[in-house]
């Protein structure tokens, strides 16, 4: 569904401020900095499908390979010098060993002469099996730390994944519901980027505490577009 909000910037590949640095909020759920060459996604959760199957859930496991697929374009049109895989990057802890030799094959394609860094998530907390990039718990980089899960205490700079954050606006009696970034200027947590993974809404009790509530924006992912929507635009559910 294309929309225009009322009252809302229109991000579109505008840079953002965060804690200082500059980033750019892609439509596709990725955030690239172009000071670093940096490229950031988050909550990849790759081999779900697989891992449903296991567990008797009829679905199809095409996850994989779409957001291989989807990865691999953002990757082209930035060409990082350095990618940082935010957590889950896999769906648990198998998920490297179960995924076929294809996708396997394309992942490296992606990853070579690039510096890659697996953030160790609550699904993949250990190394993926047998293939390349560190491991790490955080990674801090010019002002910046990436990790999973935000933090409690509040650390500027900090950027995460792990509440799959999305937003929902109602505009002309319709209500519009799409993943986003979620940011206030200090901190950003990025939407999940996988084929099979869910949302959860910006107004939830989840992130009670860790924005500030005056500037808190959610950078909405439209078709094409970012839309940068004000926390006085936000509705629940």
């Amino acid at each position: 569904m294309n929309f225009t909000p009322m009252a809302a910037t229109f991000a579109g590949t505008d840079l953002v401020g965060i804690a200082g640095e500059r980033a750019v909020c892609d439509p596709r759920g990725v955030l690239y900095f172009p000071d670093f060459r940096l490229l950031a996604v988050s909550d990849l959760h790759l081999e779900k499908g697989s891992s449903l199957a296991r567990r008797g859930a009829l679905i199809p496991p095409y996850d994989t390979g779409a957001t291989l697929l989807r990865l691999q374009a953002a990757i082209a049109d930035y060409q990082p010098a350095i990618v940082v895989s935010l957590g889950d990057s896999f769906h648990d802890g198998g998920g490297a060993e179960r995924m076929h030799r294809s996708f396997r094959e394309r992942l490296e394609g992606l990853m070579a002469g690039r510096e890659w860094f697996w953030i160790a998530g609550n699904h993949d907390p250990e190394a993926p099996a047998d293939l390349p990039g560190e491991t790490v718990r955080e990674l801090a980089i010019g002002s910046l730390v990436f990790r999973h899960e935000p933090s409690r205490v509040r650390v500027e700079g900090e950027i995460s994944g792990h509440l799959h954050p999305c937003a929902r606006i109602v505009q002309r009696g319709r209500s519009v519901r799409r993943r986003c970034f979620a940011g206030d200027g200090g901190r950003m947590i990025m939407p999940a980027f996988g084929a099979y993974t869910g949302s959860l809404n910006v107004l939830d009790r989840a992130y009670a505490g860790l924005f500030r509530a005056e500037t808190l924006m959610a950078y909405m992912l439209g078709a094409e577009r970012i839309f940068a929507i004000s926390r006085a635009m936000l509705r629940p559910g």
